[in-house]
């Protein structure tokens, strides 16, 4: 199954090995009209303008000693018996001796294994960024370490102190003892475009000084995990190892962190991904002060925008993040956000999805007064709310249950049946009011509705009763969004009642 994989190269008592150099590219690529021998382009299309092929060795020459390769020391438990074999020491399933060893000997030799410690070490990359050893890095590739080792392409081994880490944007920032090192040139990654050349430097699998290629494949990437950035993604070849290296662009100038790759092998499969080097500064910047990274927090959660949505609500573009939920005393719940919003800015950035509002939200620092662009009910709304410090999410889920009868009656046109909730279930789940569904056929169904659901909302409107839904139902186009209570996630599901 295809995943997404941090590129570190973990190995166990392994031999350290040397990064490779970096490059800077001022002056790489050729003339489109050059007709120099020494001007590679390839072959042109018939009535079609020669196509460029950047010339990368000036960038490494002048970048290459800036990049390093960082080897992070652990130490972990180890329970004394391998995952992977039965037996108390190597024995690869190839070896002709596997079957017979598996067969007459028992797991950990019929010896009581003791928990014991083992020495481990993963290989990453990283850049200096200013003379005085200041290093940048991944955070994965550093995280836990007892001992971490810059190496220098000139061959010198320095002992790195870690500064701090930011899990969620994957940055590290390592300091080491030293004047007058080699430094990067920090670029613009807001100029960068699709389709442009970039390069790529770090020790893939222990190979040192290995330099890649390849160009700009999309902007602006949200991923499926906790991390606030705003991924490059590039065709360049990045593999175990290449972790916390610098993503070049033609001029030379670090414009991303290689963090990610998409792959169904767990090595490059064309699709990789970097983090903006103006994201990872900010990060670095608040890391060397505080030795942390603080955010701001909303207290809101949201929802992507889909067609069906924007016409349930009387927008013509699904653009926005919608509001499901606002937390109680939250920055929004003072803003006067509430469920149905669509929060279509902030602060001017328009927020073209709901993966957008978490990231410009996490660039505002706690205590900054924000202004919401927000559309509710057919109108615009601006709001300031004040944020608070990004913490962990300790919410909790509460179990639905049905300890009495209530009242109960069937929407046949939308296929649900569905009752109040007790006063037990509304004190469980933290709201006023709510219908528990109890049967899902037809038209429901097939949108998504589950049998324990808790309808709490019908577009932009509260549901406190069996009362009010009908109402609201009878006043509904042939679009609506139910507002629903799913465990712990609140969601809108849209309902064409014209298709039936």
């Amino acid at each position: 199954m295809p995943a997404f994989r941090k590129t570190t190269l973990a190995l166990a008592l392994t031999l350290p090995f040397m990064l490779g150099g970096c490059d800077k590219a001022k002056e790489l690529y050729q003339s489109w009209s050059g007709s120099g021998a020494d001007k590679p382009i390839v072959q042109n299309a018939p009535n079609r303008p020669g196509m460029l092929l950047a010339d990368f060795t000036t960038l490494v020459e002048r970048e290459g000693p800036a990049v390093v390769n960082i080897s992070a020391n652990r130490v972990e438990e180890d329970d004394g018996s391998d995952a992977d074999s039965p037996f108390p020491f190597p024995i690869p399933e190839d070896d002709p001796f596997y079957e017979f060893f598996k067969r007459f000997m028992p797991p950990g030799g019929g010896q009581t294994q003791q928990p014991r410690e083992r020495d481990s070490i993963s290989y990453g990359s990283g850049f200096i960024i200013s003379s005085d050893g200041y290093i940048m890095t991944n955070s994965h590739v550093v995280l836990n370490a007892q001992q971490i080792l810059v190496k220098l392409t000139d061959k010198r081994e320095l002992k790195a102190k870690l500064v701090g880490i930011d899990k969620r944007t994957d940055v590290a920032l390592l300091k080491v003892e030293g004047k007058d090192l080699p430094t990067v040139k920090i670029g613009n990654p807001a100029t960068l475009k699709v389709g442009e050349w970039v390069a790529a430097i770090g020790a893939p699998f222990g190979f040192d000084n290995t330099v890649t290629a390849g160009i700009v494949s999309a902007k602006g990437r949200n991923l499926p995990d906790d991390t606030y950035v705003p991924f490059i993604q590039t065709d360049v070849a990045i593999n175990p190892g290449n972790s916390g290296g610098p993503l070049f662009n033609l001029s030379g100038e670090v414009v991303g962190i290689n963090s990610q790759i998409y792959s169904r092998s767990g090595g490059f499969m064309g699709i990789s991904f970097s983090i903006p080097i103006d994201i990872a500064m900010s990060v670095a910047e608040q890391l060397k002060t505080s030795g942390k990274v603080s955010r701001g927090q909303l207290g809101v959660h949201i929802q992507e925008m889909t067609q069906e949505l924007a016409r349930s609500f009387g927008r013509d573009t699904a653009d926005g993040a919608l509001v499901v939920r606002v937390e109680s005393g939250s920055p929004a719940a003072k803003a006067g956000l509430a469920p149905g919003d669509i929060i279509l800015s902030l602060d001017g950035k328009k927020v073209g999805s709901s993966a957008d509002l978490p990231m410009l939200v996490g660039e505002k620092k706690p205590g900054t007064t924000v202004k919401l662009g927000v559309w509710r009910k057919g109108q615009s709304l601006a709001l300031n709310a004040v944020l608070v410090e990004l913490k962990a999410d300790t919410a909790q889920g509460a179990q639905k249950k049905k300890a009495e009868q209530q009242p109960q009656l069937n929407f046949d046109r939308l296929g649900i049946s569905v009752s109040e909730l007790t006063r037990e279930q509304r004190s469980q789940l933290g709201i006023q009011g709510g219908l528990l569904v109890d049967k899902v056929t037809g038209l429901a169904a097939k949108s998504g509705l589950m049998r324990g659901d808790v309808i709490i909302g019908v577009n932009q409107n509260s549901v406190a009763d069996l009362k009010t839904f009908e109402k609201l139902l009878a006043a509904s186009g042939p679009n609506l969004a139910l507002l629903v209570r799913r465990l712990d996630n609140t969601l809108y599901i849209p309902l064409k009642l014209g298709n039936e």
